[in-house]
Order: structure tokens, then C-alpha cells, then sequence
């Protein structure tokens, strides 16, 4: 299974470089289900993972100058504050068992997974339907709405922070409705964002109690790192919108079968 679970690490880094987003989509359910991590930690190694891979990715879309640096300022600040705060003081207040319906009892790593099938469900859905934003110009002028940027970012920040998304799936459409950017230019600057984010997010979970396992993360970031240049090359030679879609209808599948499995089946790794 952990050989199994190195070659899906594969997968997380071909989706960050074919789409600029979906990595931590797929993360966190490998680490659970495939790894046997427990699922708090999982969306702590989710940061370190996508973190990571985004990096190299970005520092890859710069050298192209496929990079608004001014924009990963003005998302990346509230977003990076409200992902540290949320993993520093936010994740640990959660109470270890919230509520129970029946006989059925919500405890934390229920509810973060459940929390994170419900985000791959919208992700989903913002990754089928046909992007109208594909024919924004690419020399139009960028329109920046500020206080939208600034609150996005913090929602988006928070939102990572619960579950160890990077976000990309909110960032990229963010950037071309509020910012009016370019596709190729959102899916440049979003890895940056999302690299930023979840690798200061993570130094949050550093402080915590939580015992890292640094050969398992280094060996998945290893895999993951692999997947971006394949994810790269491929995005020469496939169309992105044949492969959004594709990798779409798989997340809304994952999103529902996780709904299925915590709540009729028990959670999985870690338990």
C-alpha cells in the first residue's frame, strides 16, 4: 500500500503541473486512506506536500514570466495569516468529539474530512463547467478590486488551514473574475500563492504536539515533485480544459465516497 500511496504522490504533482490546482484535492485522501495517516496530520503533511511542489512549479512559471508578483502580495498577506492562525490556534480548539446523531459519533477527523468532501464537491463542480473566463485578453488591463482580493484571501486562508488545501481550485477563478488575469498568468501566480500559504501554514503545525513522520513526507514530496515536471511536460500536449473536466468528474467521485465512508462506514486512517 505505501508503494501504492508514493506512485498516487506521483499523481498530486502531475495535476499541480497540468492544472495549478487539484494537488491537495488528492492528497490528504491518499495520506488517510492509503498511508493509514491520521487524518489531522494528514492536512498538516497536505501543506508540506502541495507547499512544496507549488514552489517548484512557481519558481518553474516565473523563469516563463507567468508570475504577478503584485497579486501574490495582495492575496498571499491575509491569506498566509489567516492559514497560520487557523492551524496554530483554530485546528487544536477543535474538541476531539463534537457532536453525535444517533449513534453516530462527529469526532474531529470525521468532521475534517467530511469538511474537505464537501470542498472537493464545489471544486469539482468550478472544474466542469466550461470556463468562461478562458478568452480573457492577455494584454487587457488588470483591474484590481482590493478589499474582494483581501477578503477572499482570508477565506481561502482559512479554509487551508482546515483542511490542507492549497486552494488553487478557489485562487485561479478569484484572480481572473476579481483581477481580470489571464489564465496562464492565474494558474502561475496562484502556485506561488499556494506555495507561500501552506508552507508558512505548516510551520504553524511545527509548534503543535504533532510527532512528523519526515521520511514518509520527504519520500511523498520526492514523488510529488517527480509528477509536477511530468504534469508540465504533459500540458504541452494536452488541451487543459479536456483534462479540467476529466479530473473534475474524479474529485465530485472522491468527494462523495468520502461523504460515504465516514458517515456509514467509520473513518479511515489513523483510527
Amino acid at each position: 500500500m505505501v508503494i501504492v500511496g508514493f506512485l498516487l504522490a506521483a499523481l498530486v504533482g502531475i495535476s499541480l503541473g497540468l492544472i495549478g490546482s487539484g494537488g491537495s484535492i488528492l492528497t490528504v485522501p491518499i495520506l488517510v486512506y492509503v498511508m493509514g495517516v491520521d487524518p489531522v496530520l494528514a492536512t498538516a503533511y497536505s501543506l508540506f506536500i502541495v507547499g512544496s511542489t507549488a514552489l517548484v512549479g512557481g519558481i518553474q512559471s516565473a523563469t516563463q514570466k507567468s508570475v504577478d508578483f503584485k497579486t501574490v502580495l495582495i492575496f498571499g498577506i491575509p491569506s498566509i495569516a489567516a492559514v497560520y492562525a487557523t492551524r496554530l490556534w483554530l485546528v487544536p480548539l477543535i474538541p476531539a468529539e463534537i457532536t453525535s446523531i444517533g449513534s453516530l459519533v462527529i469526532t474531529k477527523s470525521i468532521a475534517l474530512m467530511l469538511l474537505f468532501a464537501v470542498v472537493m464537491i464545489l471544486a469539482s463542480v468550478s472544474m466542469i463547467k466550461p470556463n468562461k473566463n478562458a478568452n480573457v485578453v492577455d494584454n487587457a488591463p488588470m483591474v484590481y478590486n482590493y478589499p474582494m482580493i483581501l477578503l477572499e484571501g482570508t477565506i481561502v486562508g482559512i479554509l487551508t488551514g482546515l483542511v490542507g488545501a492549497g486552494g488553487g481550485f478557489l485562487i485561479i477563478p478569484a484572480l481572473v473574475l476579481l483581477a481580470k488575469m489571464p489564465m496562464k498568468l492565474a494558474v502561475g501566480t496562484s502556485l506561488f500563492i499556494i506555495a507561500a500559504k501552506s508552507l508558512i501554514g505548516f510551520t504553524g503545525d511545527l509548534q503543535g504536539a504533532q510527532v512528523i513522520d519526515w521520511r514518509l513526507l520527504l519520500t511523498f514530496t520526492a514523488f510529488a515533485f517527480i509528477g509536477i515536471f511530468i504534469g508540465i511536460l504533459l500540458s504541452k500536449k494536452i488541451p487543459g480544459e479536456k483534462l479540467k473536466k476529466a479530473f473534475g468528474w474524479f474529485v465530485l467521485i472522491m468527494g462523495i465516497y468520502i461523504i460515504v465512508k465516514e458517515l456509514f462506514f467509520g473513518s479511515g486512517g489513523g483510527h
